[in-house]
């Protein structure tokens, strides 16, 4: 009997319970915040679903040697490449952005899956050339690797992710070999493009940067998503308003309460006290990552570990930061919370690899 749950010896059970308890939060804020929109609650019903399919392909990564990808890390790039091109051709565009496919039943979103896939290829690179990625020419080939997904990303548009690809790259770098005063150089060119950075952001783009600067500028347009997400955020006080008490989001005072402000819905519901077991279990998962990295058995695995832990990190810096008025209002969805059928999948996915990589070290510790 005791053979049968021998696969489970070095299974990360902290990481998974914290990944669970993040899942049911998620789809209880979004069951009691969409109960008023059109539709009632099938937002929760349809992410409960991408969460079970999710699971799934979870317990399939975590049982899957994830060695073997890195011998299509090239294969595996110019999916990256070709799916984010193909896009631009047969994408469906919404609210000015063209993100998405339609299948019908579904909504495609390639950048969500770009992100791993673009994990898994720097992982491979950095991990190949570990031992000579001080010298600059494999510095610039790497940051080319990421950048041609990363313009593409950009040109969709979508600044927030295509700043979560260059996230990635960086953290690899910076645990890397590499001369770290390439960073500072890499800092300077970047002050210095930003007057032309600017000159290509789109009009929408431009106004969303100048609003989180001053966001009485648009008080009843672009300012007004802040400020409801600020006075959502207050109210919630400290044990919250309860579940589909919250003024704010049953009024639909909150935009996108089921996406990019969901965590605004839920800190009005949940309270300070509901917020920061939400941010524990977070952080929680993070320094799991952080440590299946540290006792990778290889530098493969301890690559991966790093930009999954970055790319999640992010997503949640950035979210809640745009909630609370600390960043520009973005499309970068609060992971395993946000609604959204790609971007839930790829986490759970993302976190089957750790829980990969965690496994194929006998000797750590839980």
């Amino acid at each position: 009997m005791l053979d049968r749950f021998r696969i489970f010896k070095k299974f990360d059970w902290i990481l998974f319970i914290c990944m669970v308890l993040l899942l049911a939060i998620g789809i209880s804020i979004l069951y009691s915040t969409t109960l008023t929109m059109v539709g009632g609650s099938g937002e929760a019903l349809k992410q409960l679903i991408y969460a079970l399919i999710g699971i799934v392909i979870f317990f399939l990564v975590t049982f899957f040697d994830y060695t073997l990808l890195k011998r299509y890390s090239s294969i595996l790039y110019i999916v990256e490449i070709v799916m984010l091109a193909v896009l631009f051709f047969v994408g469906k565009q919404t609210m000015g952005a063209t993100r998405w496919i339609e299948l019908g039943f579904f909504q495609l979103q390639p950048s969500e899956i770009a992100k791993i896939l673009m994990i898994l290829v720097l992982a491979k690179y950095f991990s190949v050339n570990h031992d000579v990625m001080d010298k600059p020419k494999h510095i610039i080939r790497s940051f080319i690797f990421m950048a041609i997904p990363l313009v593409m990303v950009a040109a969709q548009p979508d600044l927030g992710t295509a700043f979560i690809f260059f996230v990635i790259w960086l953290s690899m770098f910076i645990v890397s070999n590499a001369k770290k005063i390439y960073l500072v150089y890499a800092g300077v060119a970047g002050v210095i493009s930003l007057p032309i950075v600017w000159r290509f952001l789109k009009d929408f783009q431009k106004h969303r940067i100048e609003v989180f600067l001053d966001p009485s500028n648009d008080p009843q347009g672009a300012g007004w998503n802040i400020t409801q997400a600020k006075i959502a955020i207050g109210s919630g006080n400290f044990l919250g308003r309860g579940l589909g008490h919250g003024p704010q989001s049953q009024l639909n005072f909150i935009p996108e309460k089921h996406t990019d402000f969901i965590f605004a819905a839920m800190a009005e519901e949940m309270g300070f006290l509901g917020v920061m077991v939400f941010l524990g279990l977070f952080l929680t998962v993070i320094l799991r990552g952080i440590r299946i990295a540290q006792h990778s058995k290889d530098l493969f695995g301890m690559y991966l570990a790093v930009g999954i832990v970055a790319m999640i990190f992010f997503h949640v810096f950035i979210n809640v930061g745009m909630n609370i008025g600390l960043m520009p209002v973005t499309g970068i969805p609060l992971p395993l919370v946000s609604y959204g059928g790609t971007s839930l999948v790829v986490i759970l996915a993302s976190l089957g690899l750790l829980e990969s990589i965690a496994r194929a070290h006998r000797k750590l510790d839980f």
